[in-house]
């Protein structure tokens, strides 16, 4: 079977099939479309209408005054509510409200959508090691359920790392236990010179 890969020329499909995922954060649903959104390694997250105006979908969702964080990666559209409606009413009103957009071939950014900016691999070999062990144990599961998690900074004589939670795991009641308790565990096992994770963005 041939992998799917992202393609700006064929971004949507002519058939939108959307189907939407819960996630441990309470308030956040994961939408996943059956075409690729973003480039593999990319995630798009708009924390406030202000940081969405690059993106008519993002600023279209937070028309919804209830939508307070919308995410995207690959496949899906992670929205993130308050408290003052349940999700059984507003899974089918986003949900709709997505796949029309997506029907109406309307864009996901505009042209202020800036380069994706080129960082070059000066990486000390700990932090090659980290990079590793996010991309292979930890990335994957954090993307299942709707978030995702990057490398932010290491400082080796602390032995501190600090990652960026974007996502259904910005403002998660369960993401500092799981930070601690999965994320710090495994990584002081596997890379030693860790001593500490800290989370930024929740």
């Amino acid at each position: 079977m041939s992998e799917v890969k992202y393609s700006k020329e064929n971004l949507y499909s002519e058939n939108v099939h959307i189907y939407s995922e819960s996630s441990p954060n309470p308030n956040s649903m994961k939408f996943v479309v059956n075409f690729i959104l973003i480039q593999e390694g990319d995630s798009f997250d708009f924390p406030t209408l202000e940081s969405a105006k690059s993106s008519p979908l993002a600023t279209e969702l937070f028309g919804f005054k209830y939508v307070t964080r919308v995410f995207f990666m690959n496949n899906f559209i992670t929205v993130t509510k308050d408290d003052a409606i349940g999700w059984e009413e507003a899974n089918p009103e986003i949900r709709a409200f997505i796949k029309n957009f997506f029907l109406a071939k309307k864009p996901l950014f505009d042209e202020t959508q800036p380069e994706q900016e080129v960082v070059l691999n000066n990486d000390s070999e700990a932090v090659k090691k980290i990079k590793g062990v996010l991309d292979e144990y930890i990335r994957p599961a954090v993307e299942m359920d709707g978030g995702a998690i990057q490398f932010h900074s290491f400082d080796a004589q602390e032995g501190t790392l600090k990652v960026l939670l974007q996502g259904s795991c910005s403002g998660c009641p369960s993401s500092m236990i799981t930070l601690k308790a999965g994320i710090q565990n495994l990584m002081q096992r596997m890379v030693p010179q860790v001593k500490e994770v800290i989370a930024e963005g929740i």
